[in-house]
Formats: C-alpha cells, sequence, structure tokens
C-alpha cells in the first residue's frame, strides 16, 4: 500500500483500495487500484473520509444514457489533504486539508466571474466520466483496464486525482467530517437560501422534502432571520429533526385529507410563502411548490378592458385615447 510520505510518491502511481461498481444497481467492491500521478492544473488527494449523497445512488442506478459508464468509482462528498500536485498548480500545495466539488470554478470564464451565477464554462460538459480537460481517466484495476470517473470527484477511494478548479482549500483547523459535507449537499441547500434567493429578514419560506439539501436550506433561512419556515415530507419524524435547524411548521402530505398542500401552505402564510424550495427532484413537486408561493406580480391591474375579436378597432381606440392599459382581446369570447 501507498506511503504517507508525499515526497515517497510525488509523481508516481499509487496503488491502494477502491470501492468499485462494476454495474449498475450491483454492491460496490473493494478492490486495489493505481491511480495516476497529477498532470498539468491536477492535484491528488487523499481521502480522509466521504459521504453518500443521493446523487451517487442515482449514478449507481444508471444503466445507459451519456452518463453511465462502468466500472466506475463513485462518490463527490469528500475531505482529504493534498498528496500531491502537477505543473501549474498554485491554489494548493501538499499538505493543504481541502475538500474536492463537482461545480468547478476556473475565476476566469465569464459565468465564473458573474456574481449571480455558478456554472463555469471554460471546459465541455461532454467529459463527465473523466478528467473536465481531455475525458481521460486517472484510475486503473489490477488488472490495467480503466475505470471511470464520477462527477469529477471520485471519492470513493484511498486516493483520487481531480482538476484544480474542482478543489477548495479548507481552514486546517476545521473538523474533517464536517468538511466533507460543505462538498456538495449542505452547501447546496445553504447557497439555496442564502446566495441565490437571498431571503429577506421576515420572509416565510417552505421547503420541499428534508434530507440534508432541504434541512440546508432550513437552516440558511433561519441564518437569514426567515419569520417562519415549513417543512413538507411524508417522514413525520423530520419535524423533531427540522427543529433543531430552524424548521417552524411541518406539513405531512398524507395526512392533509381533502386539502393540498399548497392550500394548506396559503392558510398558514396568508396566500402563499414568500419563497418555495423544491429539494427532492420531483416534476410533481416542483409544480406544488410553485402553487405555494405567493403571487409577487399584480397582473389583475393591468388589464382595465376586455373586448371580443370582432370589436379589435376599439381596442385601438382605447389605447390611442390613453383610457387603457392593456385591453384583452378574445379570439372566441
Amino acid at each position: 500500500m501507498a506511503s504517507n510520505s508525499a515526497s515517497a510518491t510525488a509523481g508516481k502511481p499509487i496503488r491502494c483500495k477502491a470501492a468499485v461498481c462494476r454495474k449498475a444497481g450491483e454492491s460496490l467492491i473493494i478492490e486495489e487500484i493505481e491511480v495516476a500521478p497529477p498532470t498539468s492544473w491536477e492535484v491528488r488527494i487523499k481521502i480522509l473520509c466521504t459521504s453518500l449523497c443521493h446523487s451517487d445512488v442515482t449514478f449507481w442506478k444508471l444503466s445507459d444514457g451519456p452518463v453511465s459508464a462502468f466500472p466506475r468509482i463513485l462518490g463527490h462528498e469528500a475531505a482529504g489533504v493534498v498528496e500531491s500536485v502537477g505543473e501549474n498548480v498554485e491554489e494548493v500545495k501538499e499538505g493543504d486539508i481541502v475538500i474536492p466539488v463537482f461545480q468547478r470554478n476556473c475565476g476566469e470564464c465569464r459565468d465564473c466571474k458573474c456574481p449571480k451565477g455558478n456554472i463555469c464554462s471554460k471546459f465541455p460538459e461532454d467529459f463527465l466520466c473523466g478528467m473536465p480537460r481531455d475525458g481521460s481517466s486517472r484510475f486503473k484495476d489490477k488488472y490495467g483496464e480503466k475505470l471511470y470517473h464520477t462527477l469529477w470527484v471520485s471519492s470513493f477511494t484511498e486516493y483520487t486525482v481531480v482538476d484544480v478548479t474542482h478543489v477548495v482549500k479548507m481552514n486546517p483547523h476545521f473538523p474533517i467530517d464536517k468538511a466533507s459535507l460543505l462538498s456538495c449537499g449542505v452547501s447546496t441547500g445553504l447557497g439555496a437560501a442564502w446566495r441565490v434567493a437571498d431571503i429577506e429578514e421576515g420572509s416565510i419560506v417552505a421547503v420541499f422534502g428534508l434530507g440534508a439539501v432541504g434541512l440546508a436550506v432550513v437552516q440558511g433561512a433561519k441564518l437569514r432571520g426567515a419569520s417562519k419556515i415549513i417543512g413538507v415530507d411524508l417522514n413525520p419524524e423530520k419535524f423533531e429533526i427540522g427543529k433543531k435547524f430552524g424548521l417552524t411548521n411541518f406539513i405531512n402530505p398524507t395526512t392533509c385529507g381533502e386539502k393540498s398542500t399548497s392550500q394548506i401552505i396559503k392558510e398558514m402564510s396568508d396566500g402563499g410563502a414568500d419563497y418555495c424550495f423544491e429539494c427532492i427532484g420531483l416534476a410533481s413537486l416542483m409544480q406544488e411548490a410553485f402553487t405555494s408561493s405567493r403571487k409577487e406580480l399584480n397582473l389583475d391591474g393591468f388589464i382595465t378592458h376586455e373586448v371580443n375579436f370582432e370589436d379589435i378597432n376599439k381596442a385601438f381606440d382605447l389605447l390611442e385615447a390613453g383610457k387603457t392599459l392593456r385591453c384583452i382581446i378574445w379570439m372566441g369570447k
């Protein structure tokens, strides 16, 4: 097995253990693999701890499609220490505590420089199962066969190689296990509430799905000063868990009777929540979240007149006379 000394392994392949997924949906197998040294703009990380995200389960089950590639190494939430770096890497050095992140930031492209977005456009999205710059792999199994990457991270291995744009340096005193949570789920939910939505103090917030991401949204909403935070989940135990993060109200859709979840939220929030977050990924739930939101536009006030299609010239007269904001012309009424 590999030595803990960076000087003994830098620039050389490392043999280590990894949990390899050979086929979609099958149990992972602990195997010995070979991890190549980092090339230019790459960082090799000794993984100290990793965690399981629902996205990993999704990729584990995928049996077809452009991102279904086996055998592969899953995992994308982790924390570790830099073992070695390739050429042109200045952001981190050997011994630094880091977290690998699948959402890269090159700091150079238009999208990374924009404060309103975070979808880096420096590299093509074609290489989802390999390194982001060329799609190649840094993993081989004991037979010398290629192992595919997952989300440019692949943390279910003792060592991994990631592009420097997918690495965030951490405070060395930050607890390692908690640092790994910031690699994906928690930062996703917290960032959605804090940065993307920019929730105002006193707002009413509804969160659909109280997993790790949803609870992170709850915590973010609390930190932003939300006055009421409504959680929606099928698991009644999530209410007590959610209270620890700032949840104030709870709805279990299976106990709503004839009322829809959106109806109950509107009753609890005097017309609808100011912000709704769908944290599961179901189209039907997205519609329910949208319906639960407070109306932010007074569209009725813009409609001052209505005419039939045959009377369209009347609409012209009203507009030219300055007597209408918008005249709705009904085609078949």
